[in-house]
């Protein structure tokens, strides 16, 4: 549930804190005042696509932070437990957008990517906008639709990693038809290329051990020379090499700790430094005596690295990279040698993926069969109190035997009948404007009943109706707020009289700037907001009188 929205330097909006609780929650306005506003700014914050014109007029950026209480909603803490985000029930979000249109998200302090936070939003709130009717006529919506309202997710899953098997298959399958119509010329060219890698025979690692190797050799002279004169001043040279000048000085040290014994850790010092320029002296006399200077061995060397870059630059891959590609050549010979046996085996592969998706598409159809019984029913039920009695809704879902394809194989068609007896026609080519605002507003009305969003945010969605209709819309609406937390931006007072809490948006000019503000009405302000969308600029004490009566009949 929505508890806190904060809002600033965003379009008309200077600074907006607002406090929500749960139920229907109507906020209304006179026209121009700004009331989408408040829709659009939570849509960005639950990952809208940012712009930088919703910056308010001199200032240098805009933000939106909205809180969250997730005590109710267990999945999206475990969401965010998963997403490392978690906040114990608590759960805030924040957008900021500079003038430049760069924008930042941040969920419980945390910065994430817009498209996390959009998959977060996705999971807290629904918004339904006044012209989202018109996508009802689009495929992908209607099945979107369907299969949310009848939770198809682990179905609709079971095949589209079929469809996704079924196009590995026929992947592997073009690639062995390809190897297979090669010819002969293509399999001895790369035969040739086999025996190459083959005969330089170049082990994993081994490259970095030759240029070592290499390394070594070339500046074996100076390696010689300049290891001896070391070796000389420090253990075999006449005189005074280091060795010895620490013998002397370790036999006065010890003279020394007789008379003094805090010396004793000095006297230990020098000893050890003694013992290791011995075994350090004693190691590099092994090294000298065994390094191999041999020109042979670095011609060889530097010959066996030329071919292998010279054969890297041939595959165009790094050097290192040879043995993993002479095992790829190995492998695509192989195939190309045993592609007639193996296309057998690859067709029959893909016809049993083609089949286990016939069978998921028909078991996902199934399933869009039955709910879409119900949820024509439904709506159709809820079409009778919108002022289109005699109406009948229904959704055709028809199985079409094709390849498969993401999503199953189901074409669906929205159908409507207006009319008692008339029969049902697509849904596009019978309904007006007006009614389909209302078919789409039965639709999602009871597609909210069944969603599992805690909360909701319907913007205008009651546009082109009025009367009695208007009434049962809003009826429809705190009926939903009793399950769920509701947000209603409206222009009808039937609606608003509804509402369990009810917020005024107004528009004033102070100083040659205008301001959009927020604020929540008591009873009596309800009183004079209703006979004021009842009566227009005039308030009459008729108007009042309607508007007490209106709210006292909603409860």
């Amino acid at each position: 549930m929505l508890t806190h929205l904060r809002i600033k330097d965003f379009a008309l909006i200077s600074e907006l804190d607002l406090e929500l609780t749960g139920g229907l929650n109507v906020l209304t306005g006179e026209t121009g005042a700004g009331k989408s506003i408040l829709v659009d700014a939570i849509g960005l914050v639950l990952g809208d696509r940012a712009d930088a014109a919703v910056v308010r007029h001199g200032r240098e950026r805009a933000e939106i932070s909205v809180e969250f209480d997730l005590h109710d909603d267990p999945e999206t803490r475990e969401w965010l437990v998963q997403e490392e985000l978690d906040d114990e029930d608590q759960c805030l979000l924040r957008r900021t957008i500079n003038r430049q249109g760069r924008s930042r998200a941040y969920v419980n302090g945390h910065k994430v990517p817009v498209q996390q936070l959009r998959r977060l939003g996705e999971r807290l709130m629904d918004i339904h906008g006044q012209h989202e009717h018109q996508s009802l006529l689009k495929t992908k919506t209607q099945l979107a639709l369907l299969d949310q309202y009848g939770d198809h997710a682990a179905a609709l899953e079971s095949a589209d990693q079929a469809w996704r098997d079924w196009q590995d298959a026929r992947e592997k399958l073009n690639r062995l038809e390809e190897d297979a119509g090669g010819g002969e010329a293509g399999i001895d060219y790369l035969r040739h290329q086999v025996r190459e890698l083959e005969a330089l025979e170049l082990e994993p690692g081994e490259l970095e051990s030759l240029e070592a190797e290499h390394e070594r050799l070339r500046h074996g002279g100076r390696l010689l020379e300049e290891g001896q004169q070391a070796l000389t001043m420090a253990y075999e040279g006449d005189g005074s090499t280091a060795s010895e000048l620490l013998s002397q000085a370790l036999s006065h040290l010890e003279s020394l700790t007789e008379l003094d014994a805090r010396l004793e850790p000095v006297r230990a010092g020098f000893e050890q430094a003694r013992i290791s320029i011995d075994e350090a002296s004693e190691e590099l006399q092994r090294y000298l005596s065994d390094l191999d200077l041999d020109p042979a061995r670095l011609n060889w060397v530097a010959d066996r690295i030329g071919s292998a870059h010279e054969l890297a630059r041939k595959h165009r891959v790094e050097p290192e990279a040879l043995p993993a590609t002479l095992d790829g050549m190995r492998e695509r010979l192989d195939a190309i040698e045993h592609a007639g046996e193996r296309l057998a085996e690859a067709r029959e592969a893909l016809a049993q993926c083609e089949e286990r998706w016939h069978k998921a598409a028909r078991k996902l159809s199934q399933a869009r069969q039955k709910t879409a019984a119900t949820l024509s029913g439904k709506v159709t039920d809820v079409m009778q109190g919108l002022g289109l009695d005699g109406g009948r809704f229904d959704i055709e879902v028809t199985l079409e035997p094709s390849s498969p394809r993401r999503g199953g194989g189901d074409q669906l068609n929205f159908q409507v009948s207006m009319n008692t007896g008339q029969p049902l026609r697509p849904l596009a080519r019978v309904a007006s404007g007006g009614e389909l605002s209302r078919i789409g507003l039965a639709i999602q009305v009871v597609a909210a009943r069944r969603a599992s969003i805690p909360a909701m945010i319907f913007d205008e969605v009651d546009a082109g109706i009025g009367g009695g209709v208007a009434e049962i819309v809003g009826r429809e609406l705190r009926r939903l707020g009793a399950r769920c937390q509701v947000l209603c931006v409206t222009h009808l007072p039937q609606v608003a009289s509804q509402g369990h809490h009810h917020f005024r948006i107004g528009k004033s000019t102070d100083d040659g700037e205008t301001y959009t503000r927020v604020e929540p009405l008591s009873d009596g302000d309800r009183v004079e907001e209703l006979a004021r969308m009842l009566g227009g600029t005039e308030i009459t004490d008729t108007s009042r009188s309607h508007a007490r009566e209106m709210m006292e009949k909603a409860g």
